[in-house]
This record gives C-alpha cells, sequence and structure tokens, in this order.
C-alpha cells in the first residue's frame, strides 16, 4: 500500500517537525519520515494521528495501487516552468479539509471579478470567528433558503454586512446566520 504523507505535508505547506509536534502525542520528525518513505508501517493508530496532525481524513493517506492520481510534476518560477525532482500526488481540495466542511459556489454569470464557469471553493466557519474575515468573499445564509455573497464588509454583535460584488451594489445585512463561509480557492477553467 503507498502512502500520501509526504504529498499530503508538502500540499499544506508543513515540514516534518510541524506534522511530528501537532500528532497526539507528539512524535518525532524521524518517525514521520519514516512513515512517510515506508521504512516503518503505517497502523491505523498512526493513520489517525497523522490524520488529525494534517487535518485530513486519515483514508485520504493511503491510495489503491491502480488508482490514476492526478501528479504534481512542474513549478512556475521567475525563471519560468521547473520540473520538480519527481513527481508527486496533487491532492484535490475536497480531501485537504481539516476542519469545517468545504462548501462550493459555482458562478453562472459574471459578478466583479469572477467569470461564468467559475467554482469558489469556501470553508464554512462559525459566525463568531467572522470577525477576522473582514475584507473577504463570504457565503452567508440568509431566511427563505437565500444567501448574500460578496465582500464581508462589517460584523457588529450578530449582525454581518456583505457588500455583493456587482458595481453600485447596496449593503445586504445578516442577523445571527448560521455559519459563514470564506472563499479560499478560485478553480477556473481555461
Amino acid at each position: 500500500m503507498i502512502n500520501r504523507i509526504r504529498a499530503i505535508r508538502k500540499q499544506k505547506g508543513m515540514t516534518l517537525a510541524e506534522v511530528a509536534a501537532a500528532c497526539t502525542p507528539p512524535t518525532t520528525a524521524q518517525t514521520i519520515g519514516r512513515l512517510e518513505t515506508g521504512m516503518r508501517n503505517l497502523s491505523l493508530d498512526w493513520m489517525n494521528r497523522i490524520g488529525m496532525a494534517l487535518g485530513v481524513d486519515p483514508q485520504t493517506l493511503v491510495k489503491a495501487d491502480d488508482r490514476l492520481v492526478p501528479q504534481m510534476i512542474a513549478r512556475l518560477t521567475d525563471s519560468g516552468a521547473e520540473p520538480l525532482s519527481a513527481p508527486r500526488d496533487a491532492i484535490l481540495p475536497s480531501e485537504l479539509v481539516d476542519s469545517e466542511a468545504l462548501v462550493c459556489l459555482t458562478v453562472e454569470a459574471p459578478q466583479g471579478e469572477y467569470r461564468s464557469g467559475d467554482q469558489i471553493w469556501m470553508r464554512r466557519i462559525m459566525p463568531e470567528d467572522a470577525g477576522r474575515l473582514i475584507n473577504r468573499d463570504v457565503l452567508v445564509p440568509r431566511s427563505g433558503g437565500r444567501f448574500a455573497f460578496g465582500r464581508l464588509i462589517d460584523r457588529q454583535g450578530s449582525l454581518i454586512g456583505v457588500l455583493p460584488p456587482g458595481a453600485g451594489q447596496r449593503q445586504i445585512v445578516i442577523d445571527n446566520p448560521a455559519w459563514v463561509a470564506a472563499a479560499e480557492m478560485l478553480v477556473r477553467k481555461l
């Protein structure tokens, strides 16, 4: 069985030491390195510990040999496209969930900087944490099954103010929403 610990760790921008420290109980970077390379067996206990440290479902750490997986093969630098020293698995955004669930907003008509066909991947958070999202694009549920989407411009108590992306739009104020989803990733087909 092949594991994807290294690919997930690199995609999340974590070092071996950071993953080791995030394990419960903490372990050593050397142990994580041995688990990554297969020099040490990846037990269910280790899968659970490392999955929690990386913020992913433990099943994401392993893959079947026969499944085709997207590969990262190059990186774009100041001097142009350069090959990676070795290809590695490209982990899908839906597998990198580290807390609340991801939701996706699809754009059907151009709005501000967004084009038709765009997908905006967003992470749900609790409304009391929305203060840290000022000037970020958010999706907020409203009454009657509707939503408000736009730039979070104000949060006062249980009130959240959202400015839609279209020109000349007026602020929408939502009182006590169940959650707020912050834009994390834009997927745009070329």
